[in-house]
């Protein structure tokens, strides 16, 4: 069994690839720190990602920019059309008739969704939602940046290019050292105390009662150690903290939460039952 200090090695050459990712991204894409950072989760824990976020703020250039797959638009998608991804997503593969074809790794599905357009477009059932690794609320750019952003942009035909710095290979390595990064089992019980938390709150002396309709599935349990260990490697560590967990949290378990009518009536959201959770558990 390797000790944390070769992990942590191993995370520092095999991470080299990040920061020329980060300066490709930037030449076309301004800001969006927590986007990239999100999506760089994704590909390192192999894990699908849903963006949300009104028209014009960069989330398909984005993807386009560091992804070589992107399911666009999701919920305009009709639901036979959601099914077949659902198969894409979980088994990766596809069926076409009698014949299944398996995906190409790495295979990420990352797709954006509006949240205020509703005409021709189709609800996203829970089983879809929770396939998704991260659920990420993409907002408006700081006003330096944006001012930035119409210097580079604000011309009929932008420079839009960037050049490779990573081939799929390097891809699957860092991956295979992102499942070795090391989680204390102190740690370990903190990620079950906060999905649990989100069923039983009153068994961790939390005052959401009446609030929560459905809490989280198992597959938090497994997201949230997942991105935790991927958030560790982008950090160029070699083992998992409490403040790992903390920090892509909220990314794993928005979409998961389901709040009561008497939430809603009462302006209560997953984000704020997710605040409570954190602040109110114990920290290892």
């Amino acid at each position: 069994m390797k000790s944390t200090q070769e992990i942590t090695q191993e995370v520092r050459e095999l991470g080299q690839w990040i920061p020329p990712l980060r300066q490709q991204v930037a030449h076309v894409v301004v800001g969006q720190k927590y986007l990239v950072d999100r999506l760089l989760l994704g590909l390192l824990a192999n894990g699908h990602i849903l963006l949300e976020g009104v028209p014009g703020l960069a989330k398909t250039l984005t993807v386009k920019t560091m992804a070589a797959c992107i399911q666009d638009e999701i919920n305009r998608a009709p639901a036979k059309v959601q099914s077949a991804l659902l198969e894409a997503m979980q088994e990766r593969q596809v069926t076409i008739g009698e014949q299944t074809y398996p995906l190409s790794d790495p295979f990420l599905v990352l797709a954006t969704q509006n949240p205020i357009e509703q005409e021709g477009t189709y609800q996203l059932p829970e089983a879809q939602l929770d396939r998704f690794m991260f659920k990420l609320n993409i907002g408006y750019p700081q006003k330096s940046e944006e001012r930035t952003i119409l210097d580079l942009m604000a011309t009929s035909a932008p420079d839009l290019r960037v050049d490779p710095v990573i081939e799929p290979q390097q891809i699957i390595a860092a991956r295979d050292v992102v499942n070795s990064i090391y989680i204390d089992d102190r740690v370990k019980d903190y990620i079950v105390d906060v999905v649990w938390a989100t069923r039983e709150p009153a068994a961790y002396n939390l005052r959401l009662e009446g609030l929560i309709r459905y809490g989280a599935s198992p597959r938090a349990t497994i997201y949230l150690a997942l991105g935790a260990r991927a958030h560790a490697f982008l950090n160029g560590r070699g083992y998992v903290t409490p403040q790992d967990v903390k920090s892509i949290g909220p990314d794993v378990l928005r979409h998961r939460i389901i709040v009561s009518y008497e939430a809603e009536a009462e302006a209560v959201t997953s984000e704020t039952i997710i605040e409570r959770i954190f602040a109110g558990l114990p920290v290892p």
